[in-house]
C-alpha cells in the first residue's frame, strides 16, 4: 500500500483495555479505496472491539486512525455515519414496527415544508432496495418480512447514507444460499462504484468468494495482512488459531481395535440438519470415550451440542440412545435420557449468579430431591458436600453465592450439577474457557477420570491443544457438516487444521475401513 494511492482507512497501533486487560494491543488495520477486505479471527481475537473503536462505540487508549485523508476519533456511531462509515451488524439493529422505508431513512427522513415527504421517502427506499434485487412493499412494517429482507433493509440504509466504507459483521449468518449470492452481487457492485467493504465472516468459502485482501487477528493483535489470492486455506486457519503443537500432551487410550471399539455407542447421531446451522452432522460416542468436536467458529459445534440436548429441535436426521431412536424435543427429554450439557456461555446459560453454590449445584437434581413437593434439605446437603469434596470446589460454604467464586470453581459447580444426576453422556461446550491454568488442568484431569469410569463425553473446544490432548476420537465440522473423523495417532494439529480449512484430513489415504465420524451414515470427507 505504501507505493500506491493512500488508503481509505488506516488504523495504526490501536490499543484498548478493559479493567486492565487488553482487548486490542498495538493492532493495525488498513482498507484501500474500492476494495473488499476480510477481517477474521476466532472469538476474542479483537475484531468487534476494533470495529467499535473505529465507529465511536469505544474510545481507544492509544493509536492513530485516519479516514478519507484525515485523522479522526469519532465520538459516536452517528458521527462515524455522517463521515461516510456505515456498519451492518449480525443482529439487525432496526425498528421492527416502523415501515421498511422509515427504517431506511431513520433520522434522515426527506422533508418538504418542514414535514416528512412520505411519497419521496417511499420512492427512494424502493429504488435503493431494487438495486439489491429486493422488490417489496416498503410501506409495510419491517417485522412483516423475513430476517433476510431485514438484513437487506439494513444494507439499503447504509447505501442511502452514501457511505464510503461499509462494514458487514457476519451479514450472511441468517441468509439462505440464494440470498447470500444476492448479497455477493451487491458487494461486487459496491466495489465497482468505488465503495470499500469490510467483510467479517467465519465462512472461508465466502471470504475467498468476495474478498481482495484479508487481515487476520489473534489475541487482540494483527497477525497478518495479505492478498486473499496469496494465502491458502490451511495457512489462513493456522495463522488464525496460532497453534504450533510439538507433541501431544497426554497419553491416548483409544485405538480402533481396542476396548472402546467393541462397545455399543451410548449415542448415535446421523445426518442432523437444522436450517443453515447444521447441514449433515453425524457422530457416535461410546461409554468411557471422549469424542472431541473440532471446527472453526460457526462450523456448527455449539449447534450440534444444543441439538443433542434437545435445546434446538432438528429439522431432520436421527438420534439413537442405547440403540433406540429418540426424539429429543426439549432439554427435559434429554435429562430424562441421562444426558447433561455444560453450556459454552457460563455466565448467562450456566450459573444463576444470585443463588448459592448449593442451589446451583443441585438444580438439575431437584425433581429427585423432593418429598411431597418439598426439597429434602438433608439429602440435598449430603449431595452438595460430597461433590464439593470430590471435585475440589473452593468456596467458603455451600451457601456462598456462586457469583463470588472464581471462573474455574464456577465451572466445577456446573460439572457437579450434571454429575450428581449420574449421566450416561456429558456434553462439555468450552469447559475451560476463561479460567486459569491450574483450574483448567484440574477440570481436564477430572474429565479424563470420569471417562475412565465409563462416562461418555462430547468435548467441544476452540483450543486445538485441548482437543488433541484429551480426545480419544475427533469429529471435525465445517459449515455445519461433519467432514472428517480422526482416531488415536491420526489426531494431529496438521490433520485437524487441514480438515477445518478444506473439508478433508491431511494425508488422507482414502482408506474408509475405519470409523470415519462415528456412524455408518456419516458423510465422507469432501475432496480438498
Amino acid at each position: 500500500m505504501a507505493d500506491g494511492p493512500s488508503p481509505l482507512l488506516s488504523m495504526r497501533g490501536i490499543t484498548k483495555r478493559f479493567l486492565g486487560s487488553p482487548a486490542l494491543l498495538d493492532a493495525d488495520f488498513e482498507v484501500a479505496r474500492g476494495e473488499v477486505h476480510a477481517l477474521i479471527g476466532q472469538n476474542g481475537a479483537g475484531k468487534s472491539t476494533l470495529i467499535k473503536v473505529l465507529t465511536g462505540v469505544y474510545t481507544k487508549d492509544s493509536g492513530r486512525i485516519e479516514f478519507d485523508g484525515r485523522e479522526v476519533a469519532f465520538p459516536s456511531p452517528h458521527a462515524a455515519q455522517l463521515a461516510g462509515l456505515s456498519t451492518i451488524y449480525q443482529e439487525v439493529n432496526l425498528v421492527p414496527f416502523r415501515s421498511v422505508a422509515e427504517n431506511v431513512f431513520l433520522n434522515r427522513e426527506p422533508k418538504r415544508f418542514g414535514l416528512i415527504d412520505w411519497r419521496r421517502m417511499n420512492r427512494e427506499a424502493a429504488a435503493i432496495l431494487h438495486r439489491l434485487d429486493i422488490d417489496i412493499d416498503v410501506t409495510r412494517p419491517l417485522h412483516d418480512y423475513a430476517i433476510a429482507t431485514q438484513q437487506m433493509t439494513a444494507l439499503a440504509r447504509a447505501l442511502s447514507t452514501e457511505a464510503k466504507l461499509v462494514i458487514m459483521d457476519e451479514p450472511t449468518s441468517a441468509l439462505a444460499e440464494q440470498e447470500v449470492q444476492t448479497l455477493f452481487r451487491v458487494i461486487r457492485r459496491l466495489k465497482g462504484d468505488g465503495v470499500s467493504v469490510v467483510f467479517v465472516s467465519h465462512r472461508l468459502d465466502e471470504l475467498y468468494a468476495v474478498s481482495d485482501r484479508v487481515t487476520i487477528m489473534r489475541d487482540g493483535r494483527t497477525i497478518e495482512q495479505r492478498p486473499m489470492a496469496e494465502i491458502s486455506r490451511y495457512e489462513l486457519v493456522s495463522k488464525m488459531l496460532g497453534r504450533e503443537l510439538a507433541e501431544q500432551l497426554a497419553h491416548r487410550r483409544a485405538d480402533e481395535e481396542g476396548e472402546l471399539a467393541g462397545q455399543p455407542p451410548v449415542l448415535e447421531a446421523a445426518d442432523l440438519r437444522r436450517g443453515r446451522a447444521l447441514d449433515g452432522v453425524s457422530l457416535s460416542i461410546r461409554p468411557g470415550e471422549i469424542v472431541g468436536l473440532a471446527g472453526l467458529l460457526g462450523s456448527g459445534r455449539t449447534e450440534t451440542a444444543r441439538a443433542l440436548f434437545g435445546a434446538d429441535p432438528i429439522d431432520s436426521g436421527t438420534i439413537r440412545i442405547g440403540g433406540a431412536p429418540v426424539h429429543l424435543k426439549s432439554p427435559r427429554t434429554a435429562v430424562e435420557h441421562n444426558i447433561g450439557l455444560s453450556s459454552e456461555d457460563r455466565k448467562t446459560e450456566g450459573i444463576i449468579p444470585h443463588l448459592s453454590v448449593r442451589e446451583n449445584l443441585t438444580l438439575a437434581l431437584l425433581p429427585h430431591l423432593r418429598r411431597h413437593g418439598i426439597v429434602d434439605r438433608k439429602r440435598q446437603t449430603a449431595v452438595v458436600d460430597r461433590f464439593i469434596t470430590a471435585i475440589g470446589i473452593k468456596c467458603s460454604s455451600p451457601e456462598q453465592p456462586i457469583r463470588e467464586l472464581s471462573g474455574g470453581n464456577q465451572q466445577k459447580v456446573l460439572l457437579a450439577r450434571w454429575l450428581c444426576t449420574d449421566p450416561r453422556l456429558l456434553i462439555l461446550d468450552e469447559p475451560t474457557r476463561g479460567i486459569d491454568v491450574g483450574a483448567k488442568r484440574d477440570i481436564q484431569a477430572l474429565v479424563r477420570h470420569l471417562a475412565d469410569d465409563g462416562l461418555a463425553v462430547l468435548l467441544i473446544s476452540s483450543e486445538l491443544e485441548e482437543i488433541i490432548a484429551n480426545s480419544d476420537r475427533v469429529v471435525t465440522l465445517r459449515d455445519g457438516r461433519s467432514v472428517a473423523g480422526l482416531t488415536g495417532d491420526q489426531i494431529t494439529e496438521e490433520a485437524l487444521m487441514q480438515a477445518m480449512a478444506t473439508g478433508s484430513a491431511a494425508d488422507d489415504t482414502g482408506d474408509d475401513s475405519g470409523d470415519d465420524t462415528g456412524g455408518d451414515d456419516a458423510p465422507k470427507a469432501e475432496p480438498a
